[in-house]
């Protein structure tokens, strides 16, 4: 095993083959370690994340070191077969490199049995192993901006199904129309680690079976994000916020739904986590309640019964504007006790990108798979907010306490200042040349206007030359990994970045500045400050430094 660096919260194990990668994930899902809060597995990797209270990082790399990986993982008695029909975009490319006709890549495609290796990339895309060996090739070039559901692609060793239309680098050679997502189910992800696989030819099929495939409908897994009734039809008694304007976008957070990796499913939630836990405080709600995250200005809701809200995050001018038309501009940072009618407003920032809103009581949403945080690369979750949205809200517990007045964070990212982040170099410095390690820290990088909850894309005038030039098998990846693509322009991943990546990272933002790095503005400059040199773990010294770990197997 190699232990390589991610964060002060995480390590990637890597191991010689997928074999060895499913060995160790099924011991430490056997046998936990104290302090582990989620394994990621990949291709040849096992991101681990800890506690570092519970489990220090020497600790664990001993306690992971002394696992046995000779044994075979069991493959599950399940078998899925899907039905597709071969007609992909890159059939004849992918024929054309491995030297045979289009016929024979369907043929060994339809004649393997596959297993369920891993999940990540995507809700219900999973990796799926042990097809006929010959079927090995590469990711293209140049990654397509849309792929669409239900498209069945090779990468690698590997095939897998696209669960929704996304951007992908996979060599497409049919489309299914089975749903691989889908909310309605008890368990969305229609392949779990574990199941076997099986491809059909849809062309080998008989009529009534091709009738009942074209009757499957793929289906959306995003959810109504409140009821749109108006005032008339609220109960008796019951508050609500009606949106009167949305800004460039308004979502629910919450602090994210956390332990569903292995259905390919991130954590997402808030971008500034702290923001979001000092707005519910505000108005008395638990901290974990669910709020609205606006980016920029623009947001406007109007009050629909007596409610007391707060505002946090960015230094956002505020305007309350009466029923009868008077207006004033309250502070931020401190519970509002709106009237009937009373409409607020939130203004463009001077400082920070995001503003939580949260509202005494809380908002009556539905979580979907265990919170309201909406994933916008997933599409998991409530869907954006539209103009008109009555927000619902749950009457305020007895006892509910509003908190003293706060202060905005002191280090909200400008466009006038440089954002200066603290970084961990690794897992994959050594695939940079040491000129590239030293400007990612030298150079400055602007946030272009690309950017989003997935990602922050960064340019800088000189790019990341690699060392190695190879692909990169995919790996997880943590919040705040900055990856570097071919491009050589690293893209700093935020609260809806993939669970897995093909391209290297460099180095990962350290913990204790994410929530600064989810303010950042577009056309802000930043800078890195690595607080680690990358090196590699060692597990002898691991054990020298941590003596007995007996405690930990």
């Amino acid at each position: 095993m190699r232990f390589l660096p991610v964060s002060l919260n995480a390590v990637l194990v890597e191991l010689a083959d997928l074999d060895q990668t499913l060995a160790l994930l099924a011991s430490l899902q056997r046998d936990p370690l104290p302090g582990v809060e989620e394994l990621v597995p990949a291709a040849r990797t096992i991101l681990v994340r800890f506690r570092p209270a519970s489990c220090g990082l020497s600790q664990l790399v001993q306690a992971v070191a002394t696992r046995d990986v000779t044994s075979r993982a069991q493959r599950g008695s399940t078998l899925i077969e899907i039905p597709v029909r071969y007609d992909g975009e890159d059939l004849a490319e992918v024929a054309q490199l491995l030297g045979i006709t289009p016929e024979e890549v369907v043929r060994r495609h339809t004649d393997s049995e596959y297993t369920v290796a891993f999940t990540g990339f995507a809700p219900g895309f999973a990796y799926l192993s042990g097809g006929h060996p010959s079927l090995d090739v590469p990711r293209r070039s140049t990654p397509r901006t849309r792929i669409p559901a239900g498209a069945v692609g090779l990468a690698g060793t590997f095939s897998g199904v696209y669960p929704q239309a996304s951007p992908g680098g996979w060599q497409i050679i049919g489309v299914t129309p089975v749903a691989m997502w889908d909310l309605g189910r008890e368990q969305p992800a229609l392949l779990q680690p574990g199941y076997r696989v099986r491809f059909v030819d849809i062309a080998t099929l008989d009529a009534t079976a091709e009738a009942a495939i074209r009757a499957e409908t793929l289906k959306d897994s995003v959810t109504s994000p409140a009821s749109d009734r108006m005032r008339d039809a609220l109960a008796p008694g019951q508050t609500a916020l009606q949106v009167k304007a949305t800004g460039l976008m308004t979502l629910f957070q919450d602090l994210g739904r956390h332990g569903q990796a292995g259905q390919g499913v991130s954590a997402s939630g808030a971008m500034d986590q702290a923001a979001l836990k000092l707005a519910n405080r505000l108005v008395g709600n638990p901290s974990d309640s669910a709020a609205l995250e606006t980016v920029g200005g623009g947001l406007q809701l109007q009050s629909l019964g007596e409610t007391v809200v707060a505002v946090t995050g960015a230094d956002a001018p505020l305007t309350l504007r009466t029923a009868d038309g008077h207006q004033w501009n309250p502070p931020s940072h401190q519970a509002l006790a709106l009237a009937d009618g009373d409409v607020l407003s939130i203004g463009q920032p001077v400082a920070g990108a995001r503003s939580y809103v949260s509202a005494r009581g809380g908002f009556a949403i539905a979580p979907v798979l265990g919170s309201c945080a909406t994933d916008t690369l997933a599409n998991v979750g409530p869907a954006p907010l539209a103009v008109g949205n009555v927000l619902c809200l749950h009457p305020a517990s007895t006892g509910m306490v509003v908190s003293e007045p706060a202060l905005p964070a002191a280090d909200l990212p400008t466009l006038e200042q440089e954002v200066l982040l603290d970084v961990v170099m690794g897992p994959r410095t050594d695939w940079f040349t040491p000129e590239a390690v030293a400007r990612l820290a030298a150079q400055r990088w602007q946030v272009t206007p690309q950017s989003n909850r997935v990602g922050l894309r960064l340019a800088g005038d000189t790019p990341l030359d690699r060392a190695i030039s190879g692909e990169l098998p995919s790996e997880g990846t943590a919040l705040g990994a900055l990856q570097v693509p071919p491009s050589g322009q690293p893209v700093l991943f935020l609260a809806d970045h993939p669970l897995t990546g093909g391209y290297p990272v460099i180095a990962t933002i350290a913990p204790y500045h994410l929530d600064r790095a989810g303010q950042i503005p577009v056309g802000a400059w930043l800078r890195f400050n690595p607080i680690r040199a990358f090196e590699e773990l060692s597990p002898a010294a691991a054990h020298s430094e941590a003596g007995t770990f007996r405690d930990l197997r």
